[in-house]
């Protein structure tokens, strides 16, 4: 979810899907709910790229858990997460769990969504109730959580039990990235810490107003200066994203506000 689109065009649907309208514009389509925030984006010519900013900087897991064996991702909007991690990672299994099965079929016919294989499910549930299930403890390597509702005022979910029950998600070593969006994002990063044990640094702010934050469990994650450039130059090459960009951001979240991470040394969270 990324803020409102100011250009009017942009916003003339070009077709109508119950409460889901789409848009396009300079060969971009966009998802909404029903409203003129976006919800998700893909450039027509290259589906399987990552076209938003913060889509781009939810793939941030890849410097400090590089080879992930499970993917759960909350939340489908466009697809454009899972079409990634579906086609650049392919020894891992990606999960991803979406409320409404409009957006399900949406991001089917309009988004590229794959068919489900042995690599790829999708489940029509609620996020929290999903979570919920001993069962789904402990399974994930990688946790992506993007939830938001047409209002677009804050994350469906976006309390302590909530942030635990993510926590509980990952196995160990796991992390977990979450999309914040506007100003008043600050009580839900103290929510994500406190679940966290404070194990939180939160990205440069995207162009569109999104704070990704990153949290982790297990034995700490340490990675040498030398090797965190390495990798985030690996990133760029393939699969393309800008990994290096990404490191000057960083900031280490505390309740006085944040300081930026010294990666000099490496980086440990």
């Amino acid at each position: 979810m990324v803020r409102k689109r100011r250009l009017a065009p942009v916003l003339e649907p070009a077709a109508q899907l119950g409460d889901i309208t789409l848009s396009e514009s300079g060969g971009v389509r966009y998802l909404h709910f029903g409203t003129e925030w976006i919800q998700g984006a893909m450039r027509i010519a290259r589906p399987y790229d990552l076209e938003l900013e913060y889509q781009q900087q939810m793939m941030s897991p890849l410097l400090l858990v590089p080879a992930p064996r499970r993917i759960l991702q909350l939340g489908l909007g466009a697809a454009a997460l899972t079409k990634y991690c579906h086609r650049h990672l392919p020894s891992a299994q990606t999960v991803v769990v979406e409320l409404d099965p409009a957006v399900i079929g949406t991001a089917r016919r309009w988004f590229e969504l794959p068919e489900e294989d042995s690599r790829l499910t999708v489940i029509c549930e609620d996020a929290l109730e999903f979570l919920q299930r001993p069962r789904q403890r402990h399974l994930a390597d990688w946790l992506q959580v993007d939830l938001y509702d047409a209002d677009a005022r804050g994350p469906v979910y976006d309390d302590p039990a909530f942030y635990v029950a993510c926590r509980h998600a990952l196995r160990e070593p796991g992390v977990a990235c979450f999309n914040l969006f506007g100003s008043r994002c600050r009580p839900s990063l103290d929510a994500i810490a406190m679940a966290f044990d404070g194990r939180l640094v939160i990205m440069g702010e995207a162009k569109a107003g999104n704070r990704i934050a990153l949290a982790a469990v297990g034995d700490p994650i340490w990675i040498e200066g030398r090797q965190l450039r390495e990798r985030a130059r690996a990133i760029e090459s393939e699969p393309g994203l800008p990994a290096r960009r990404w490191l000057k951001g960083l900031r280490r979240h505390s309740r006085g506000g944040g300081r930026r991470v010294d990666l000099t040394d490496g980086l440990m969270l």
